[in-house]
């Protein structure tokens, strides 16, 4: 089993930044894939940015040259980093890792608010 707990979330305003964390638990594969989704009111989830164990990274094209994801694989550990966030950017984001066997865990979620 595999645990994912998010951090970081909050409130800030339009053009700010956020720095969420997720840390991943339990039996992790050398290889595997962790990345961002968000899922506002409403609204289908939707992917944010990925990254695999050896570093390639992909990202959606509503957040390319705004936000970076980065991971530390001794810690098991992803981050996203969001810079000038606009309301749109407002969701629940939510941390995936996916085994290399395919399995797939979720974290709970941590809510980012843009105000305009």
């Amino acid at each position: 089993q595999v645990q994912l707990v998010e951090s970081g979330g909050g409130l800030v305003q339009a053009g700010g930044s956020l720095r969420l964390s997720c840390a991943a638990s339990g039996s992790i594969f050398s290889f595997n894939v962790m990345g961002w989704y968000r899922q506002a009111p409403e609204k289908q989830r939707e992917l944010v940015a990925t990254i695999t164990s050896r570093h390639t990274t992909n990202y959606a094209d509503s957040v390319k040259g705004r936000f970076t994801i980065s991971r530390d694989n001794a810690n098991n550990t992803v981050y996203l980093q969001m810079n000038s966030l606009k309301p749109e950017d407002t969701a629940g984001y939510y941390c995936r890792l996916v085994q290399g066997g395919g399995t797939s865990y979720w974290g709970q979620g941590t809510q980012v608010t843009v105000s305009s």
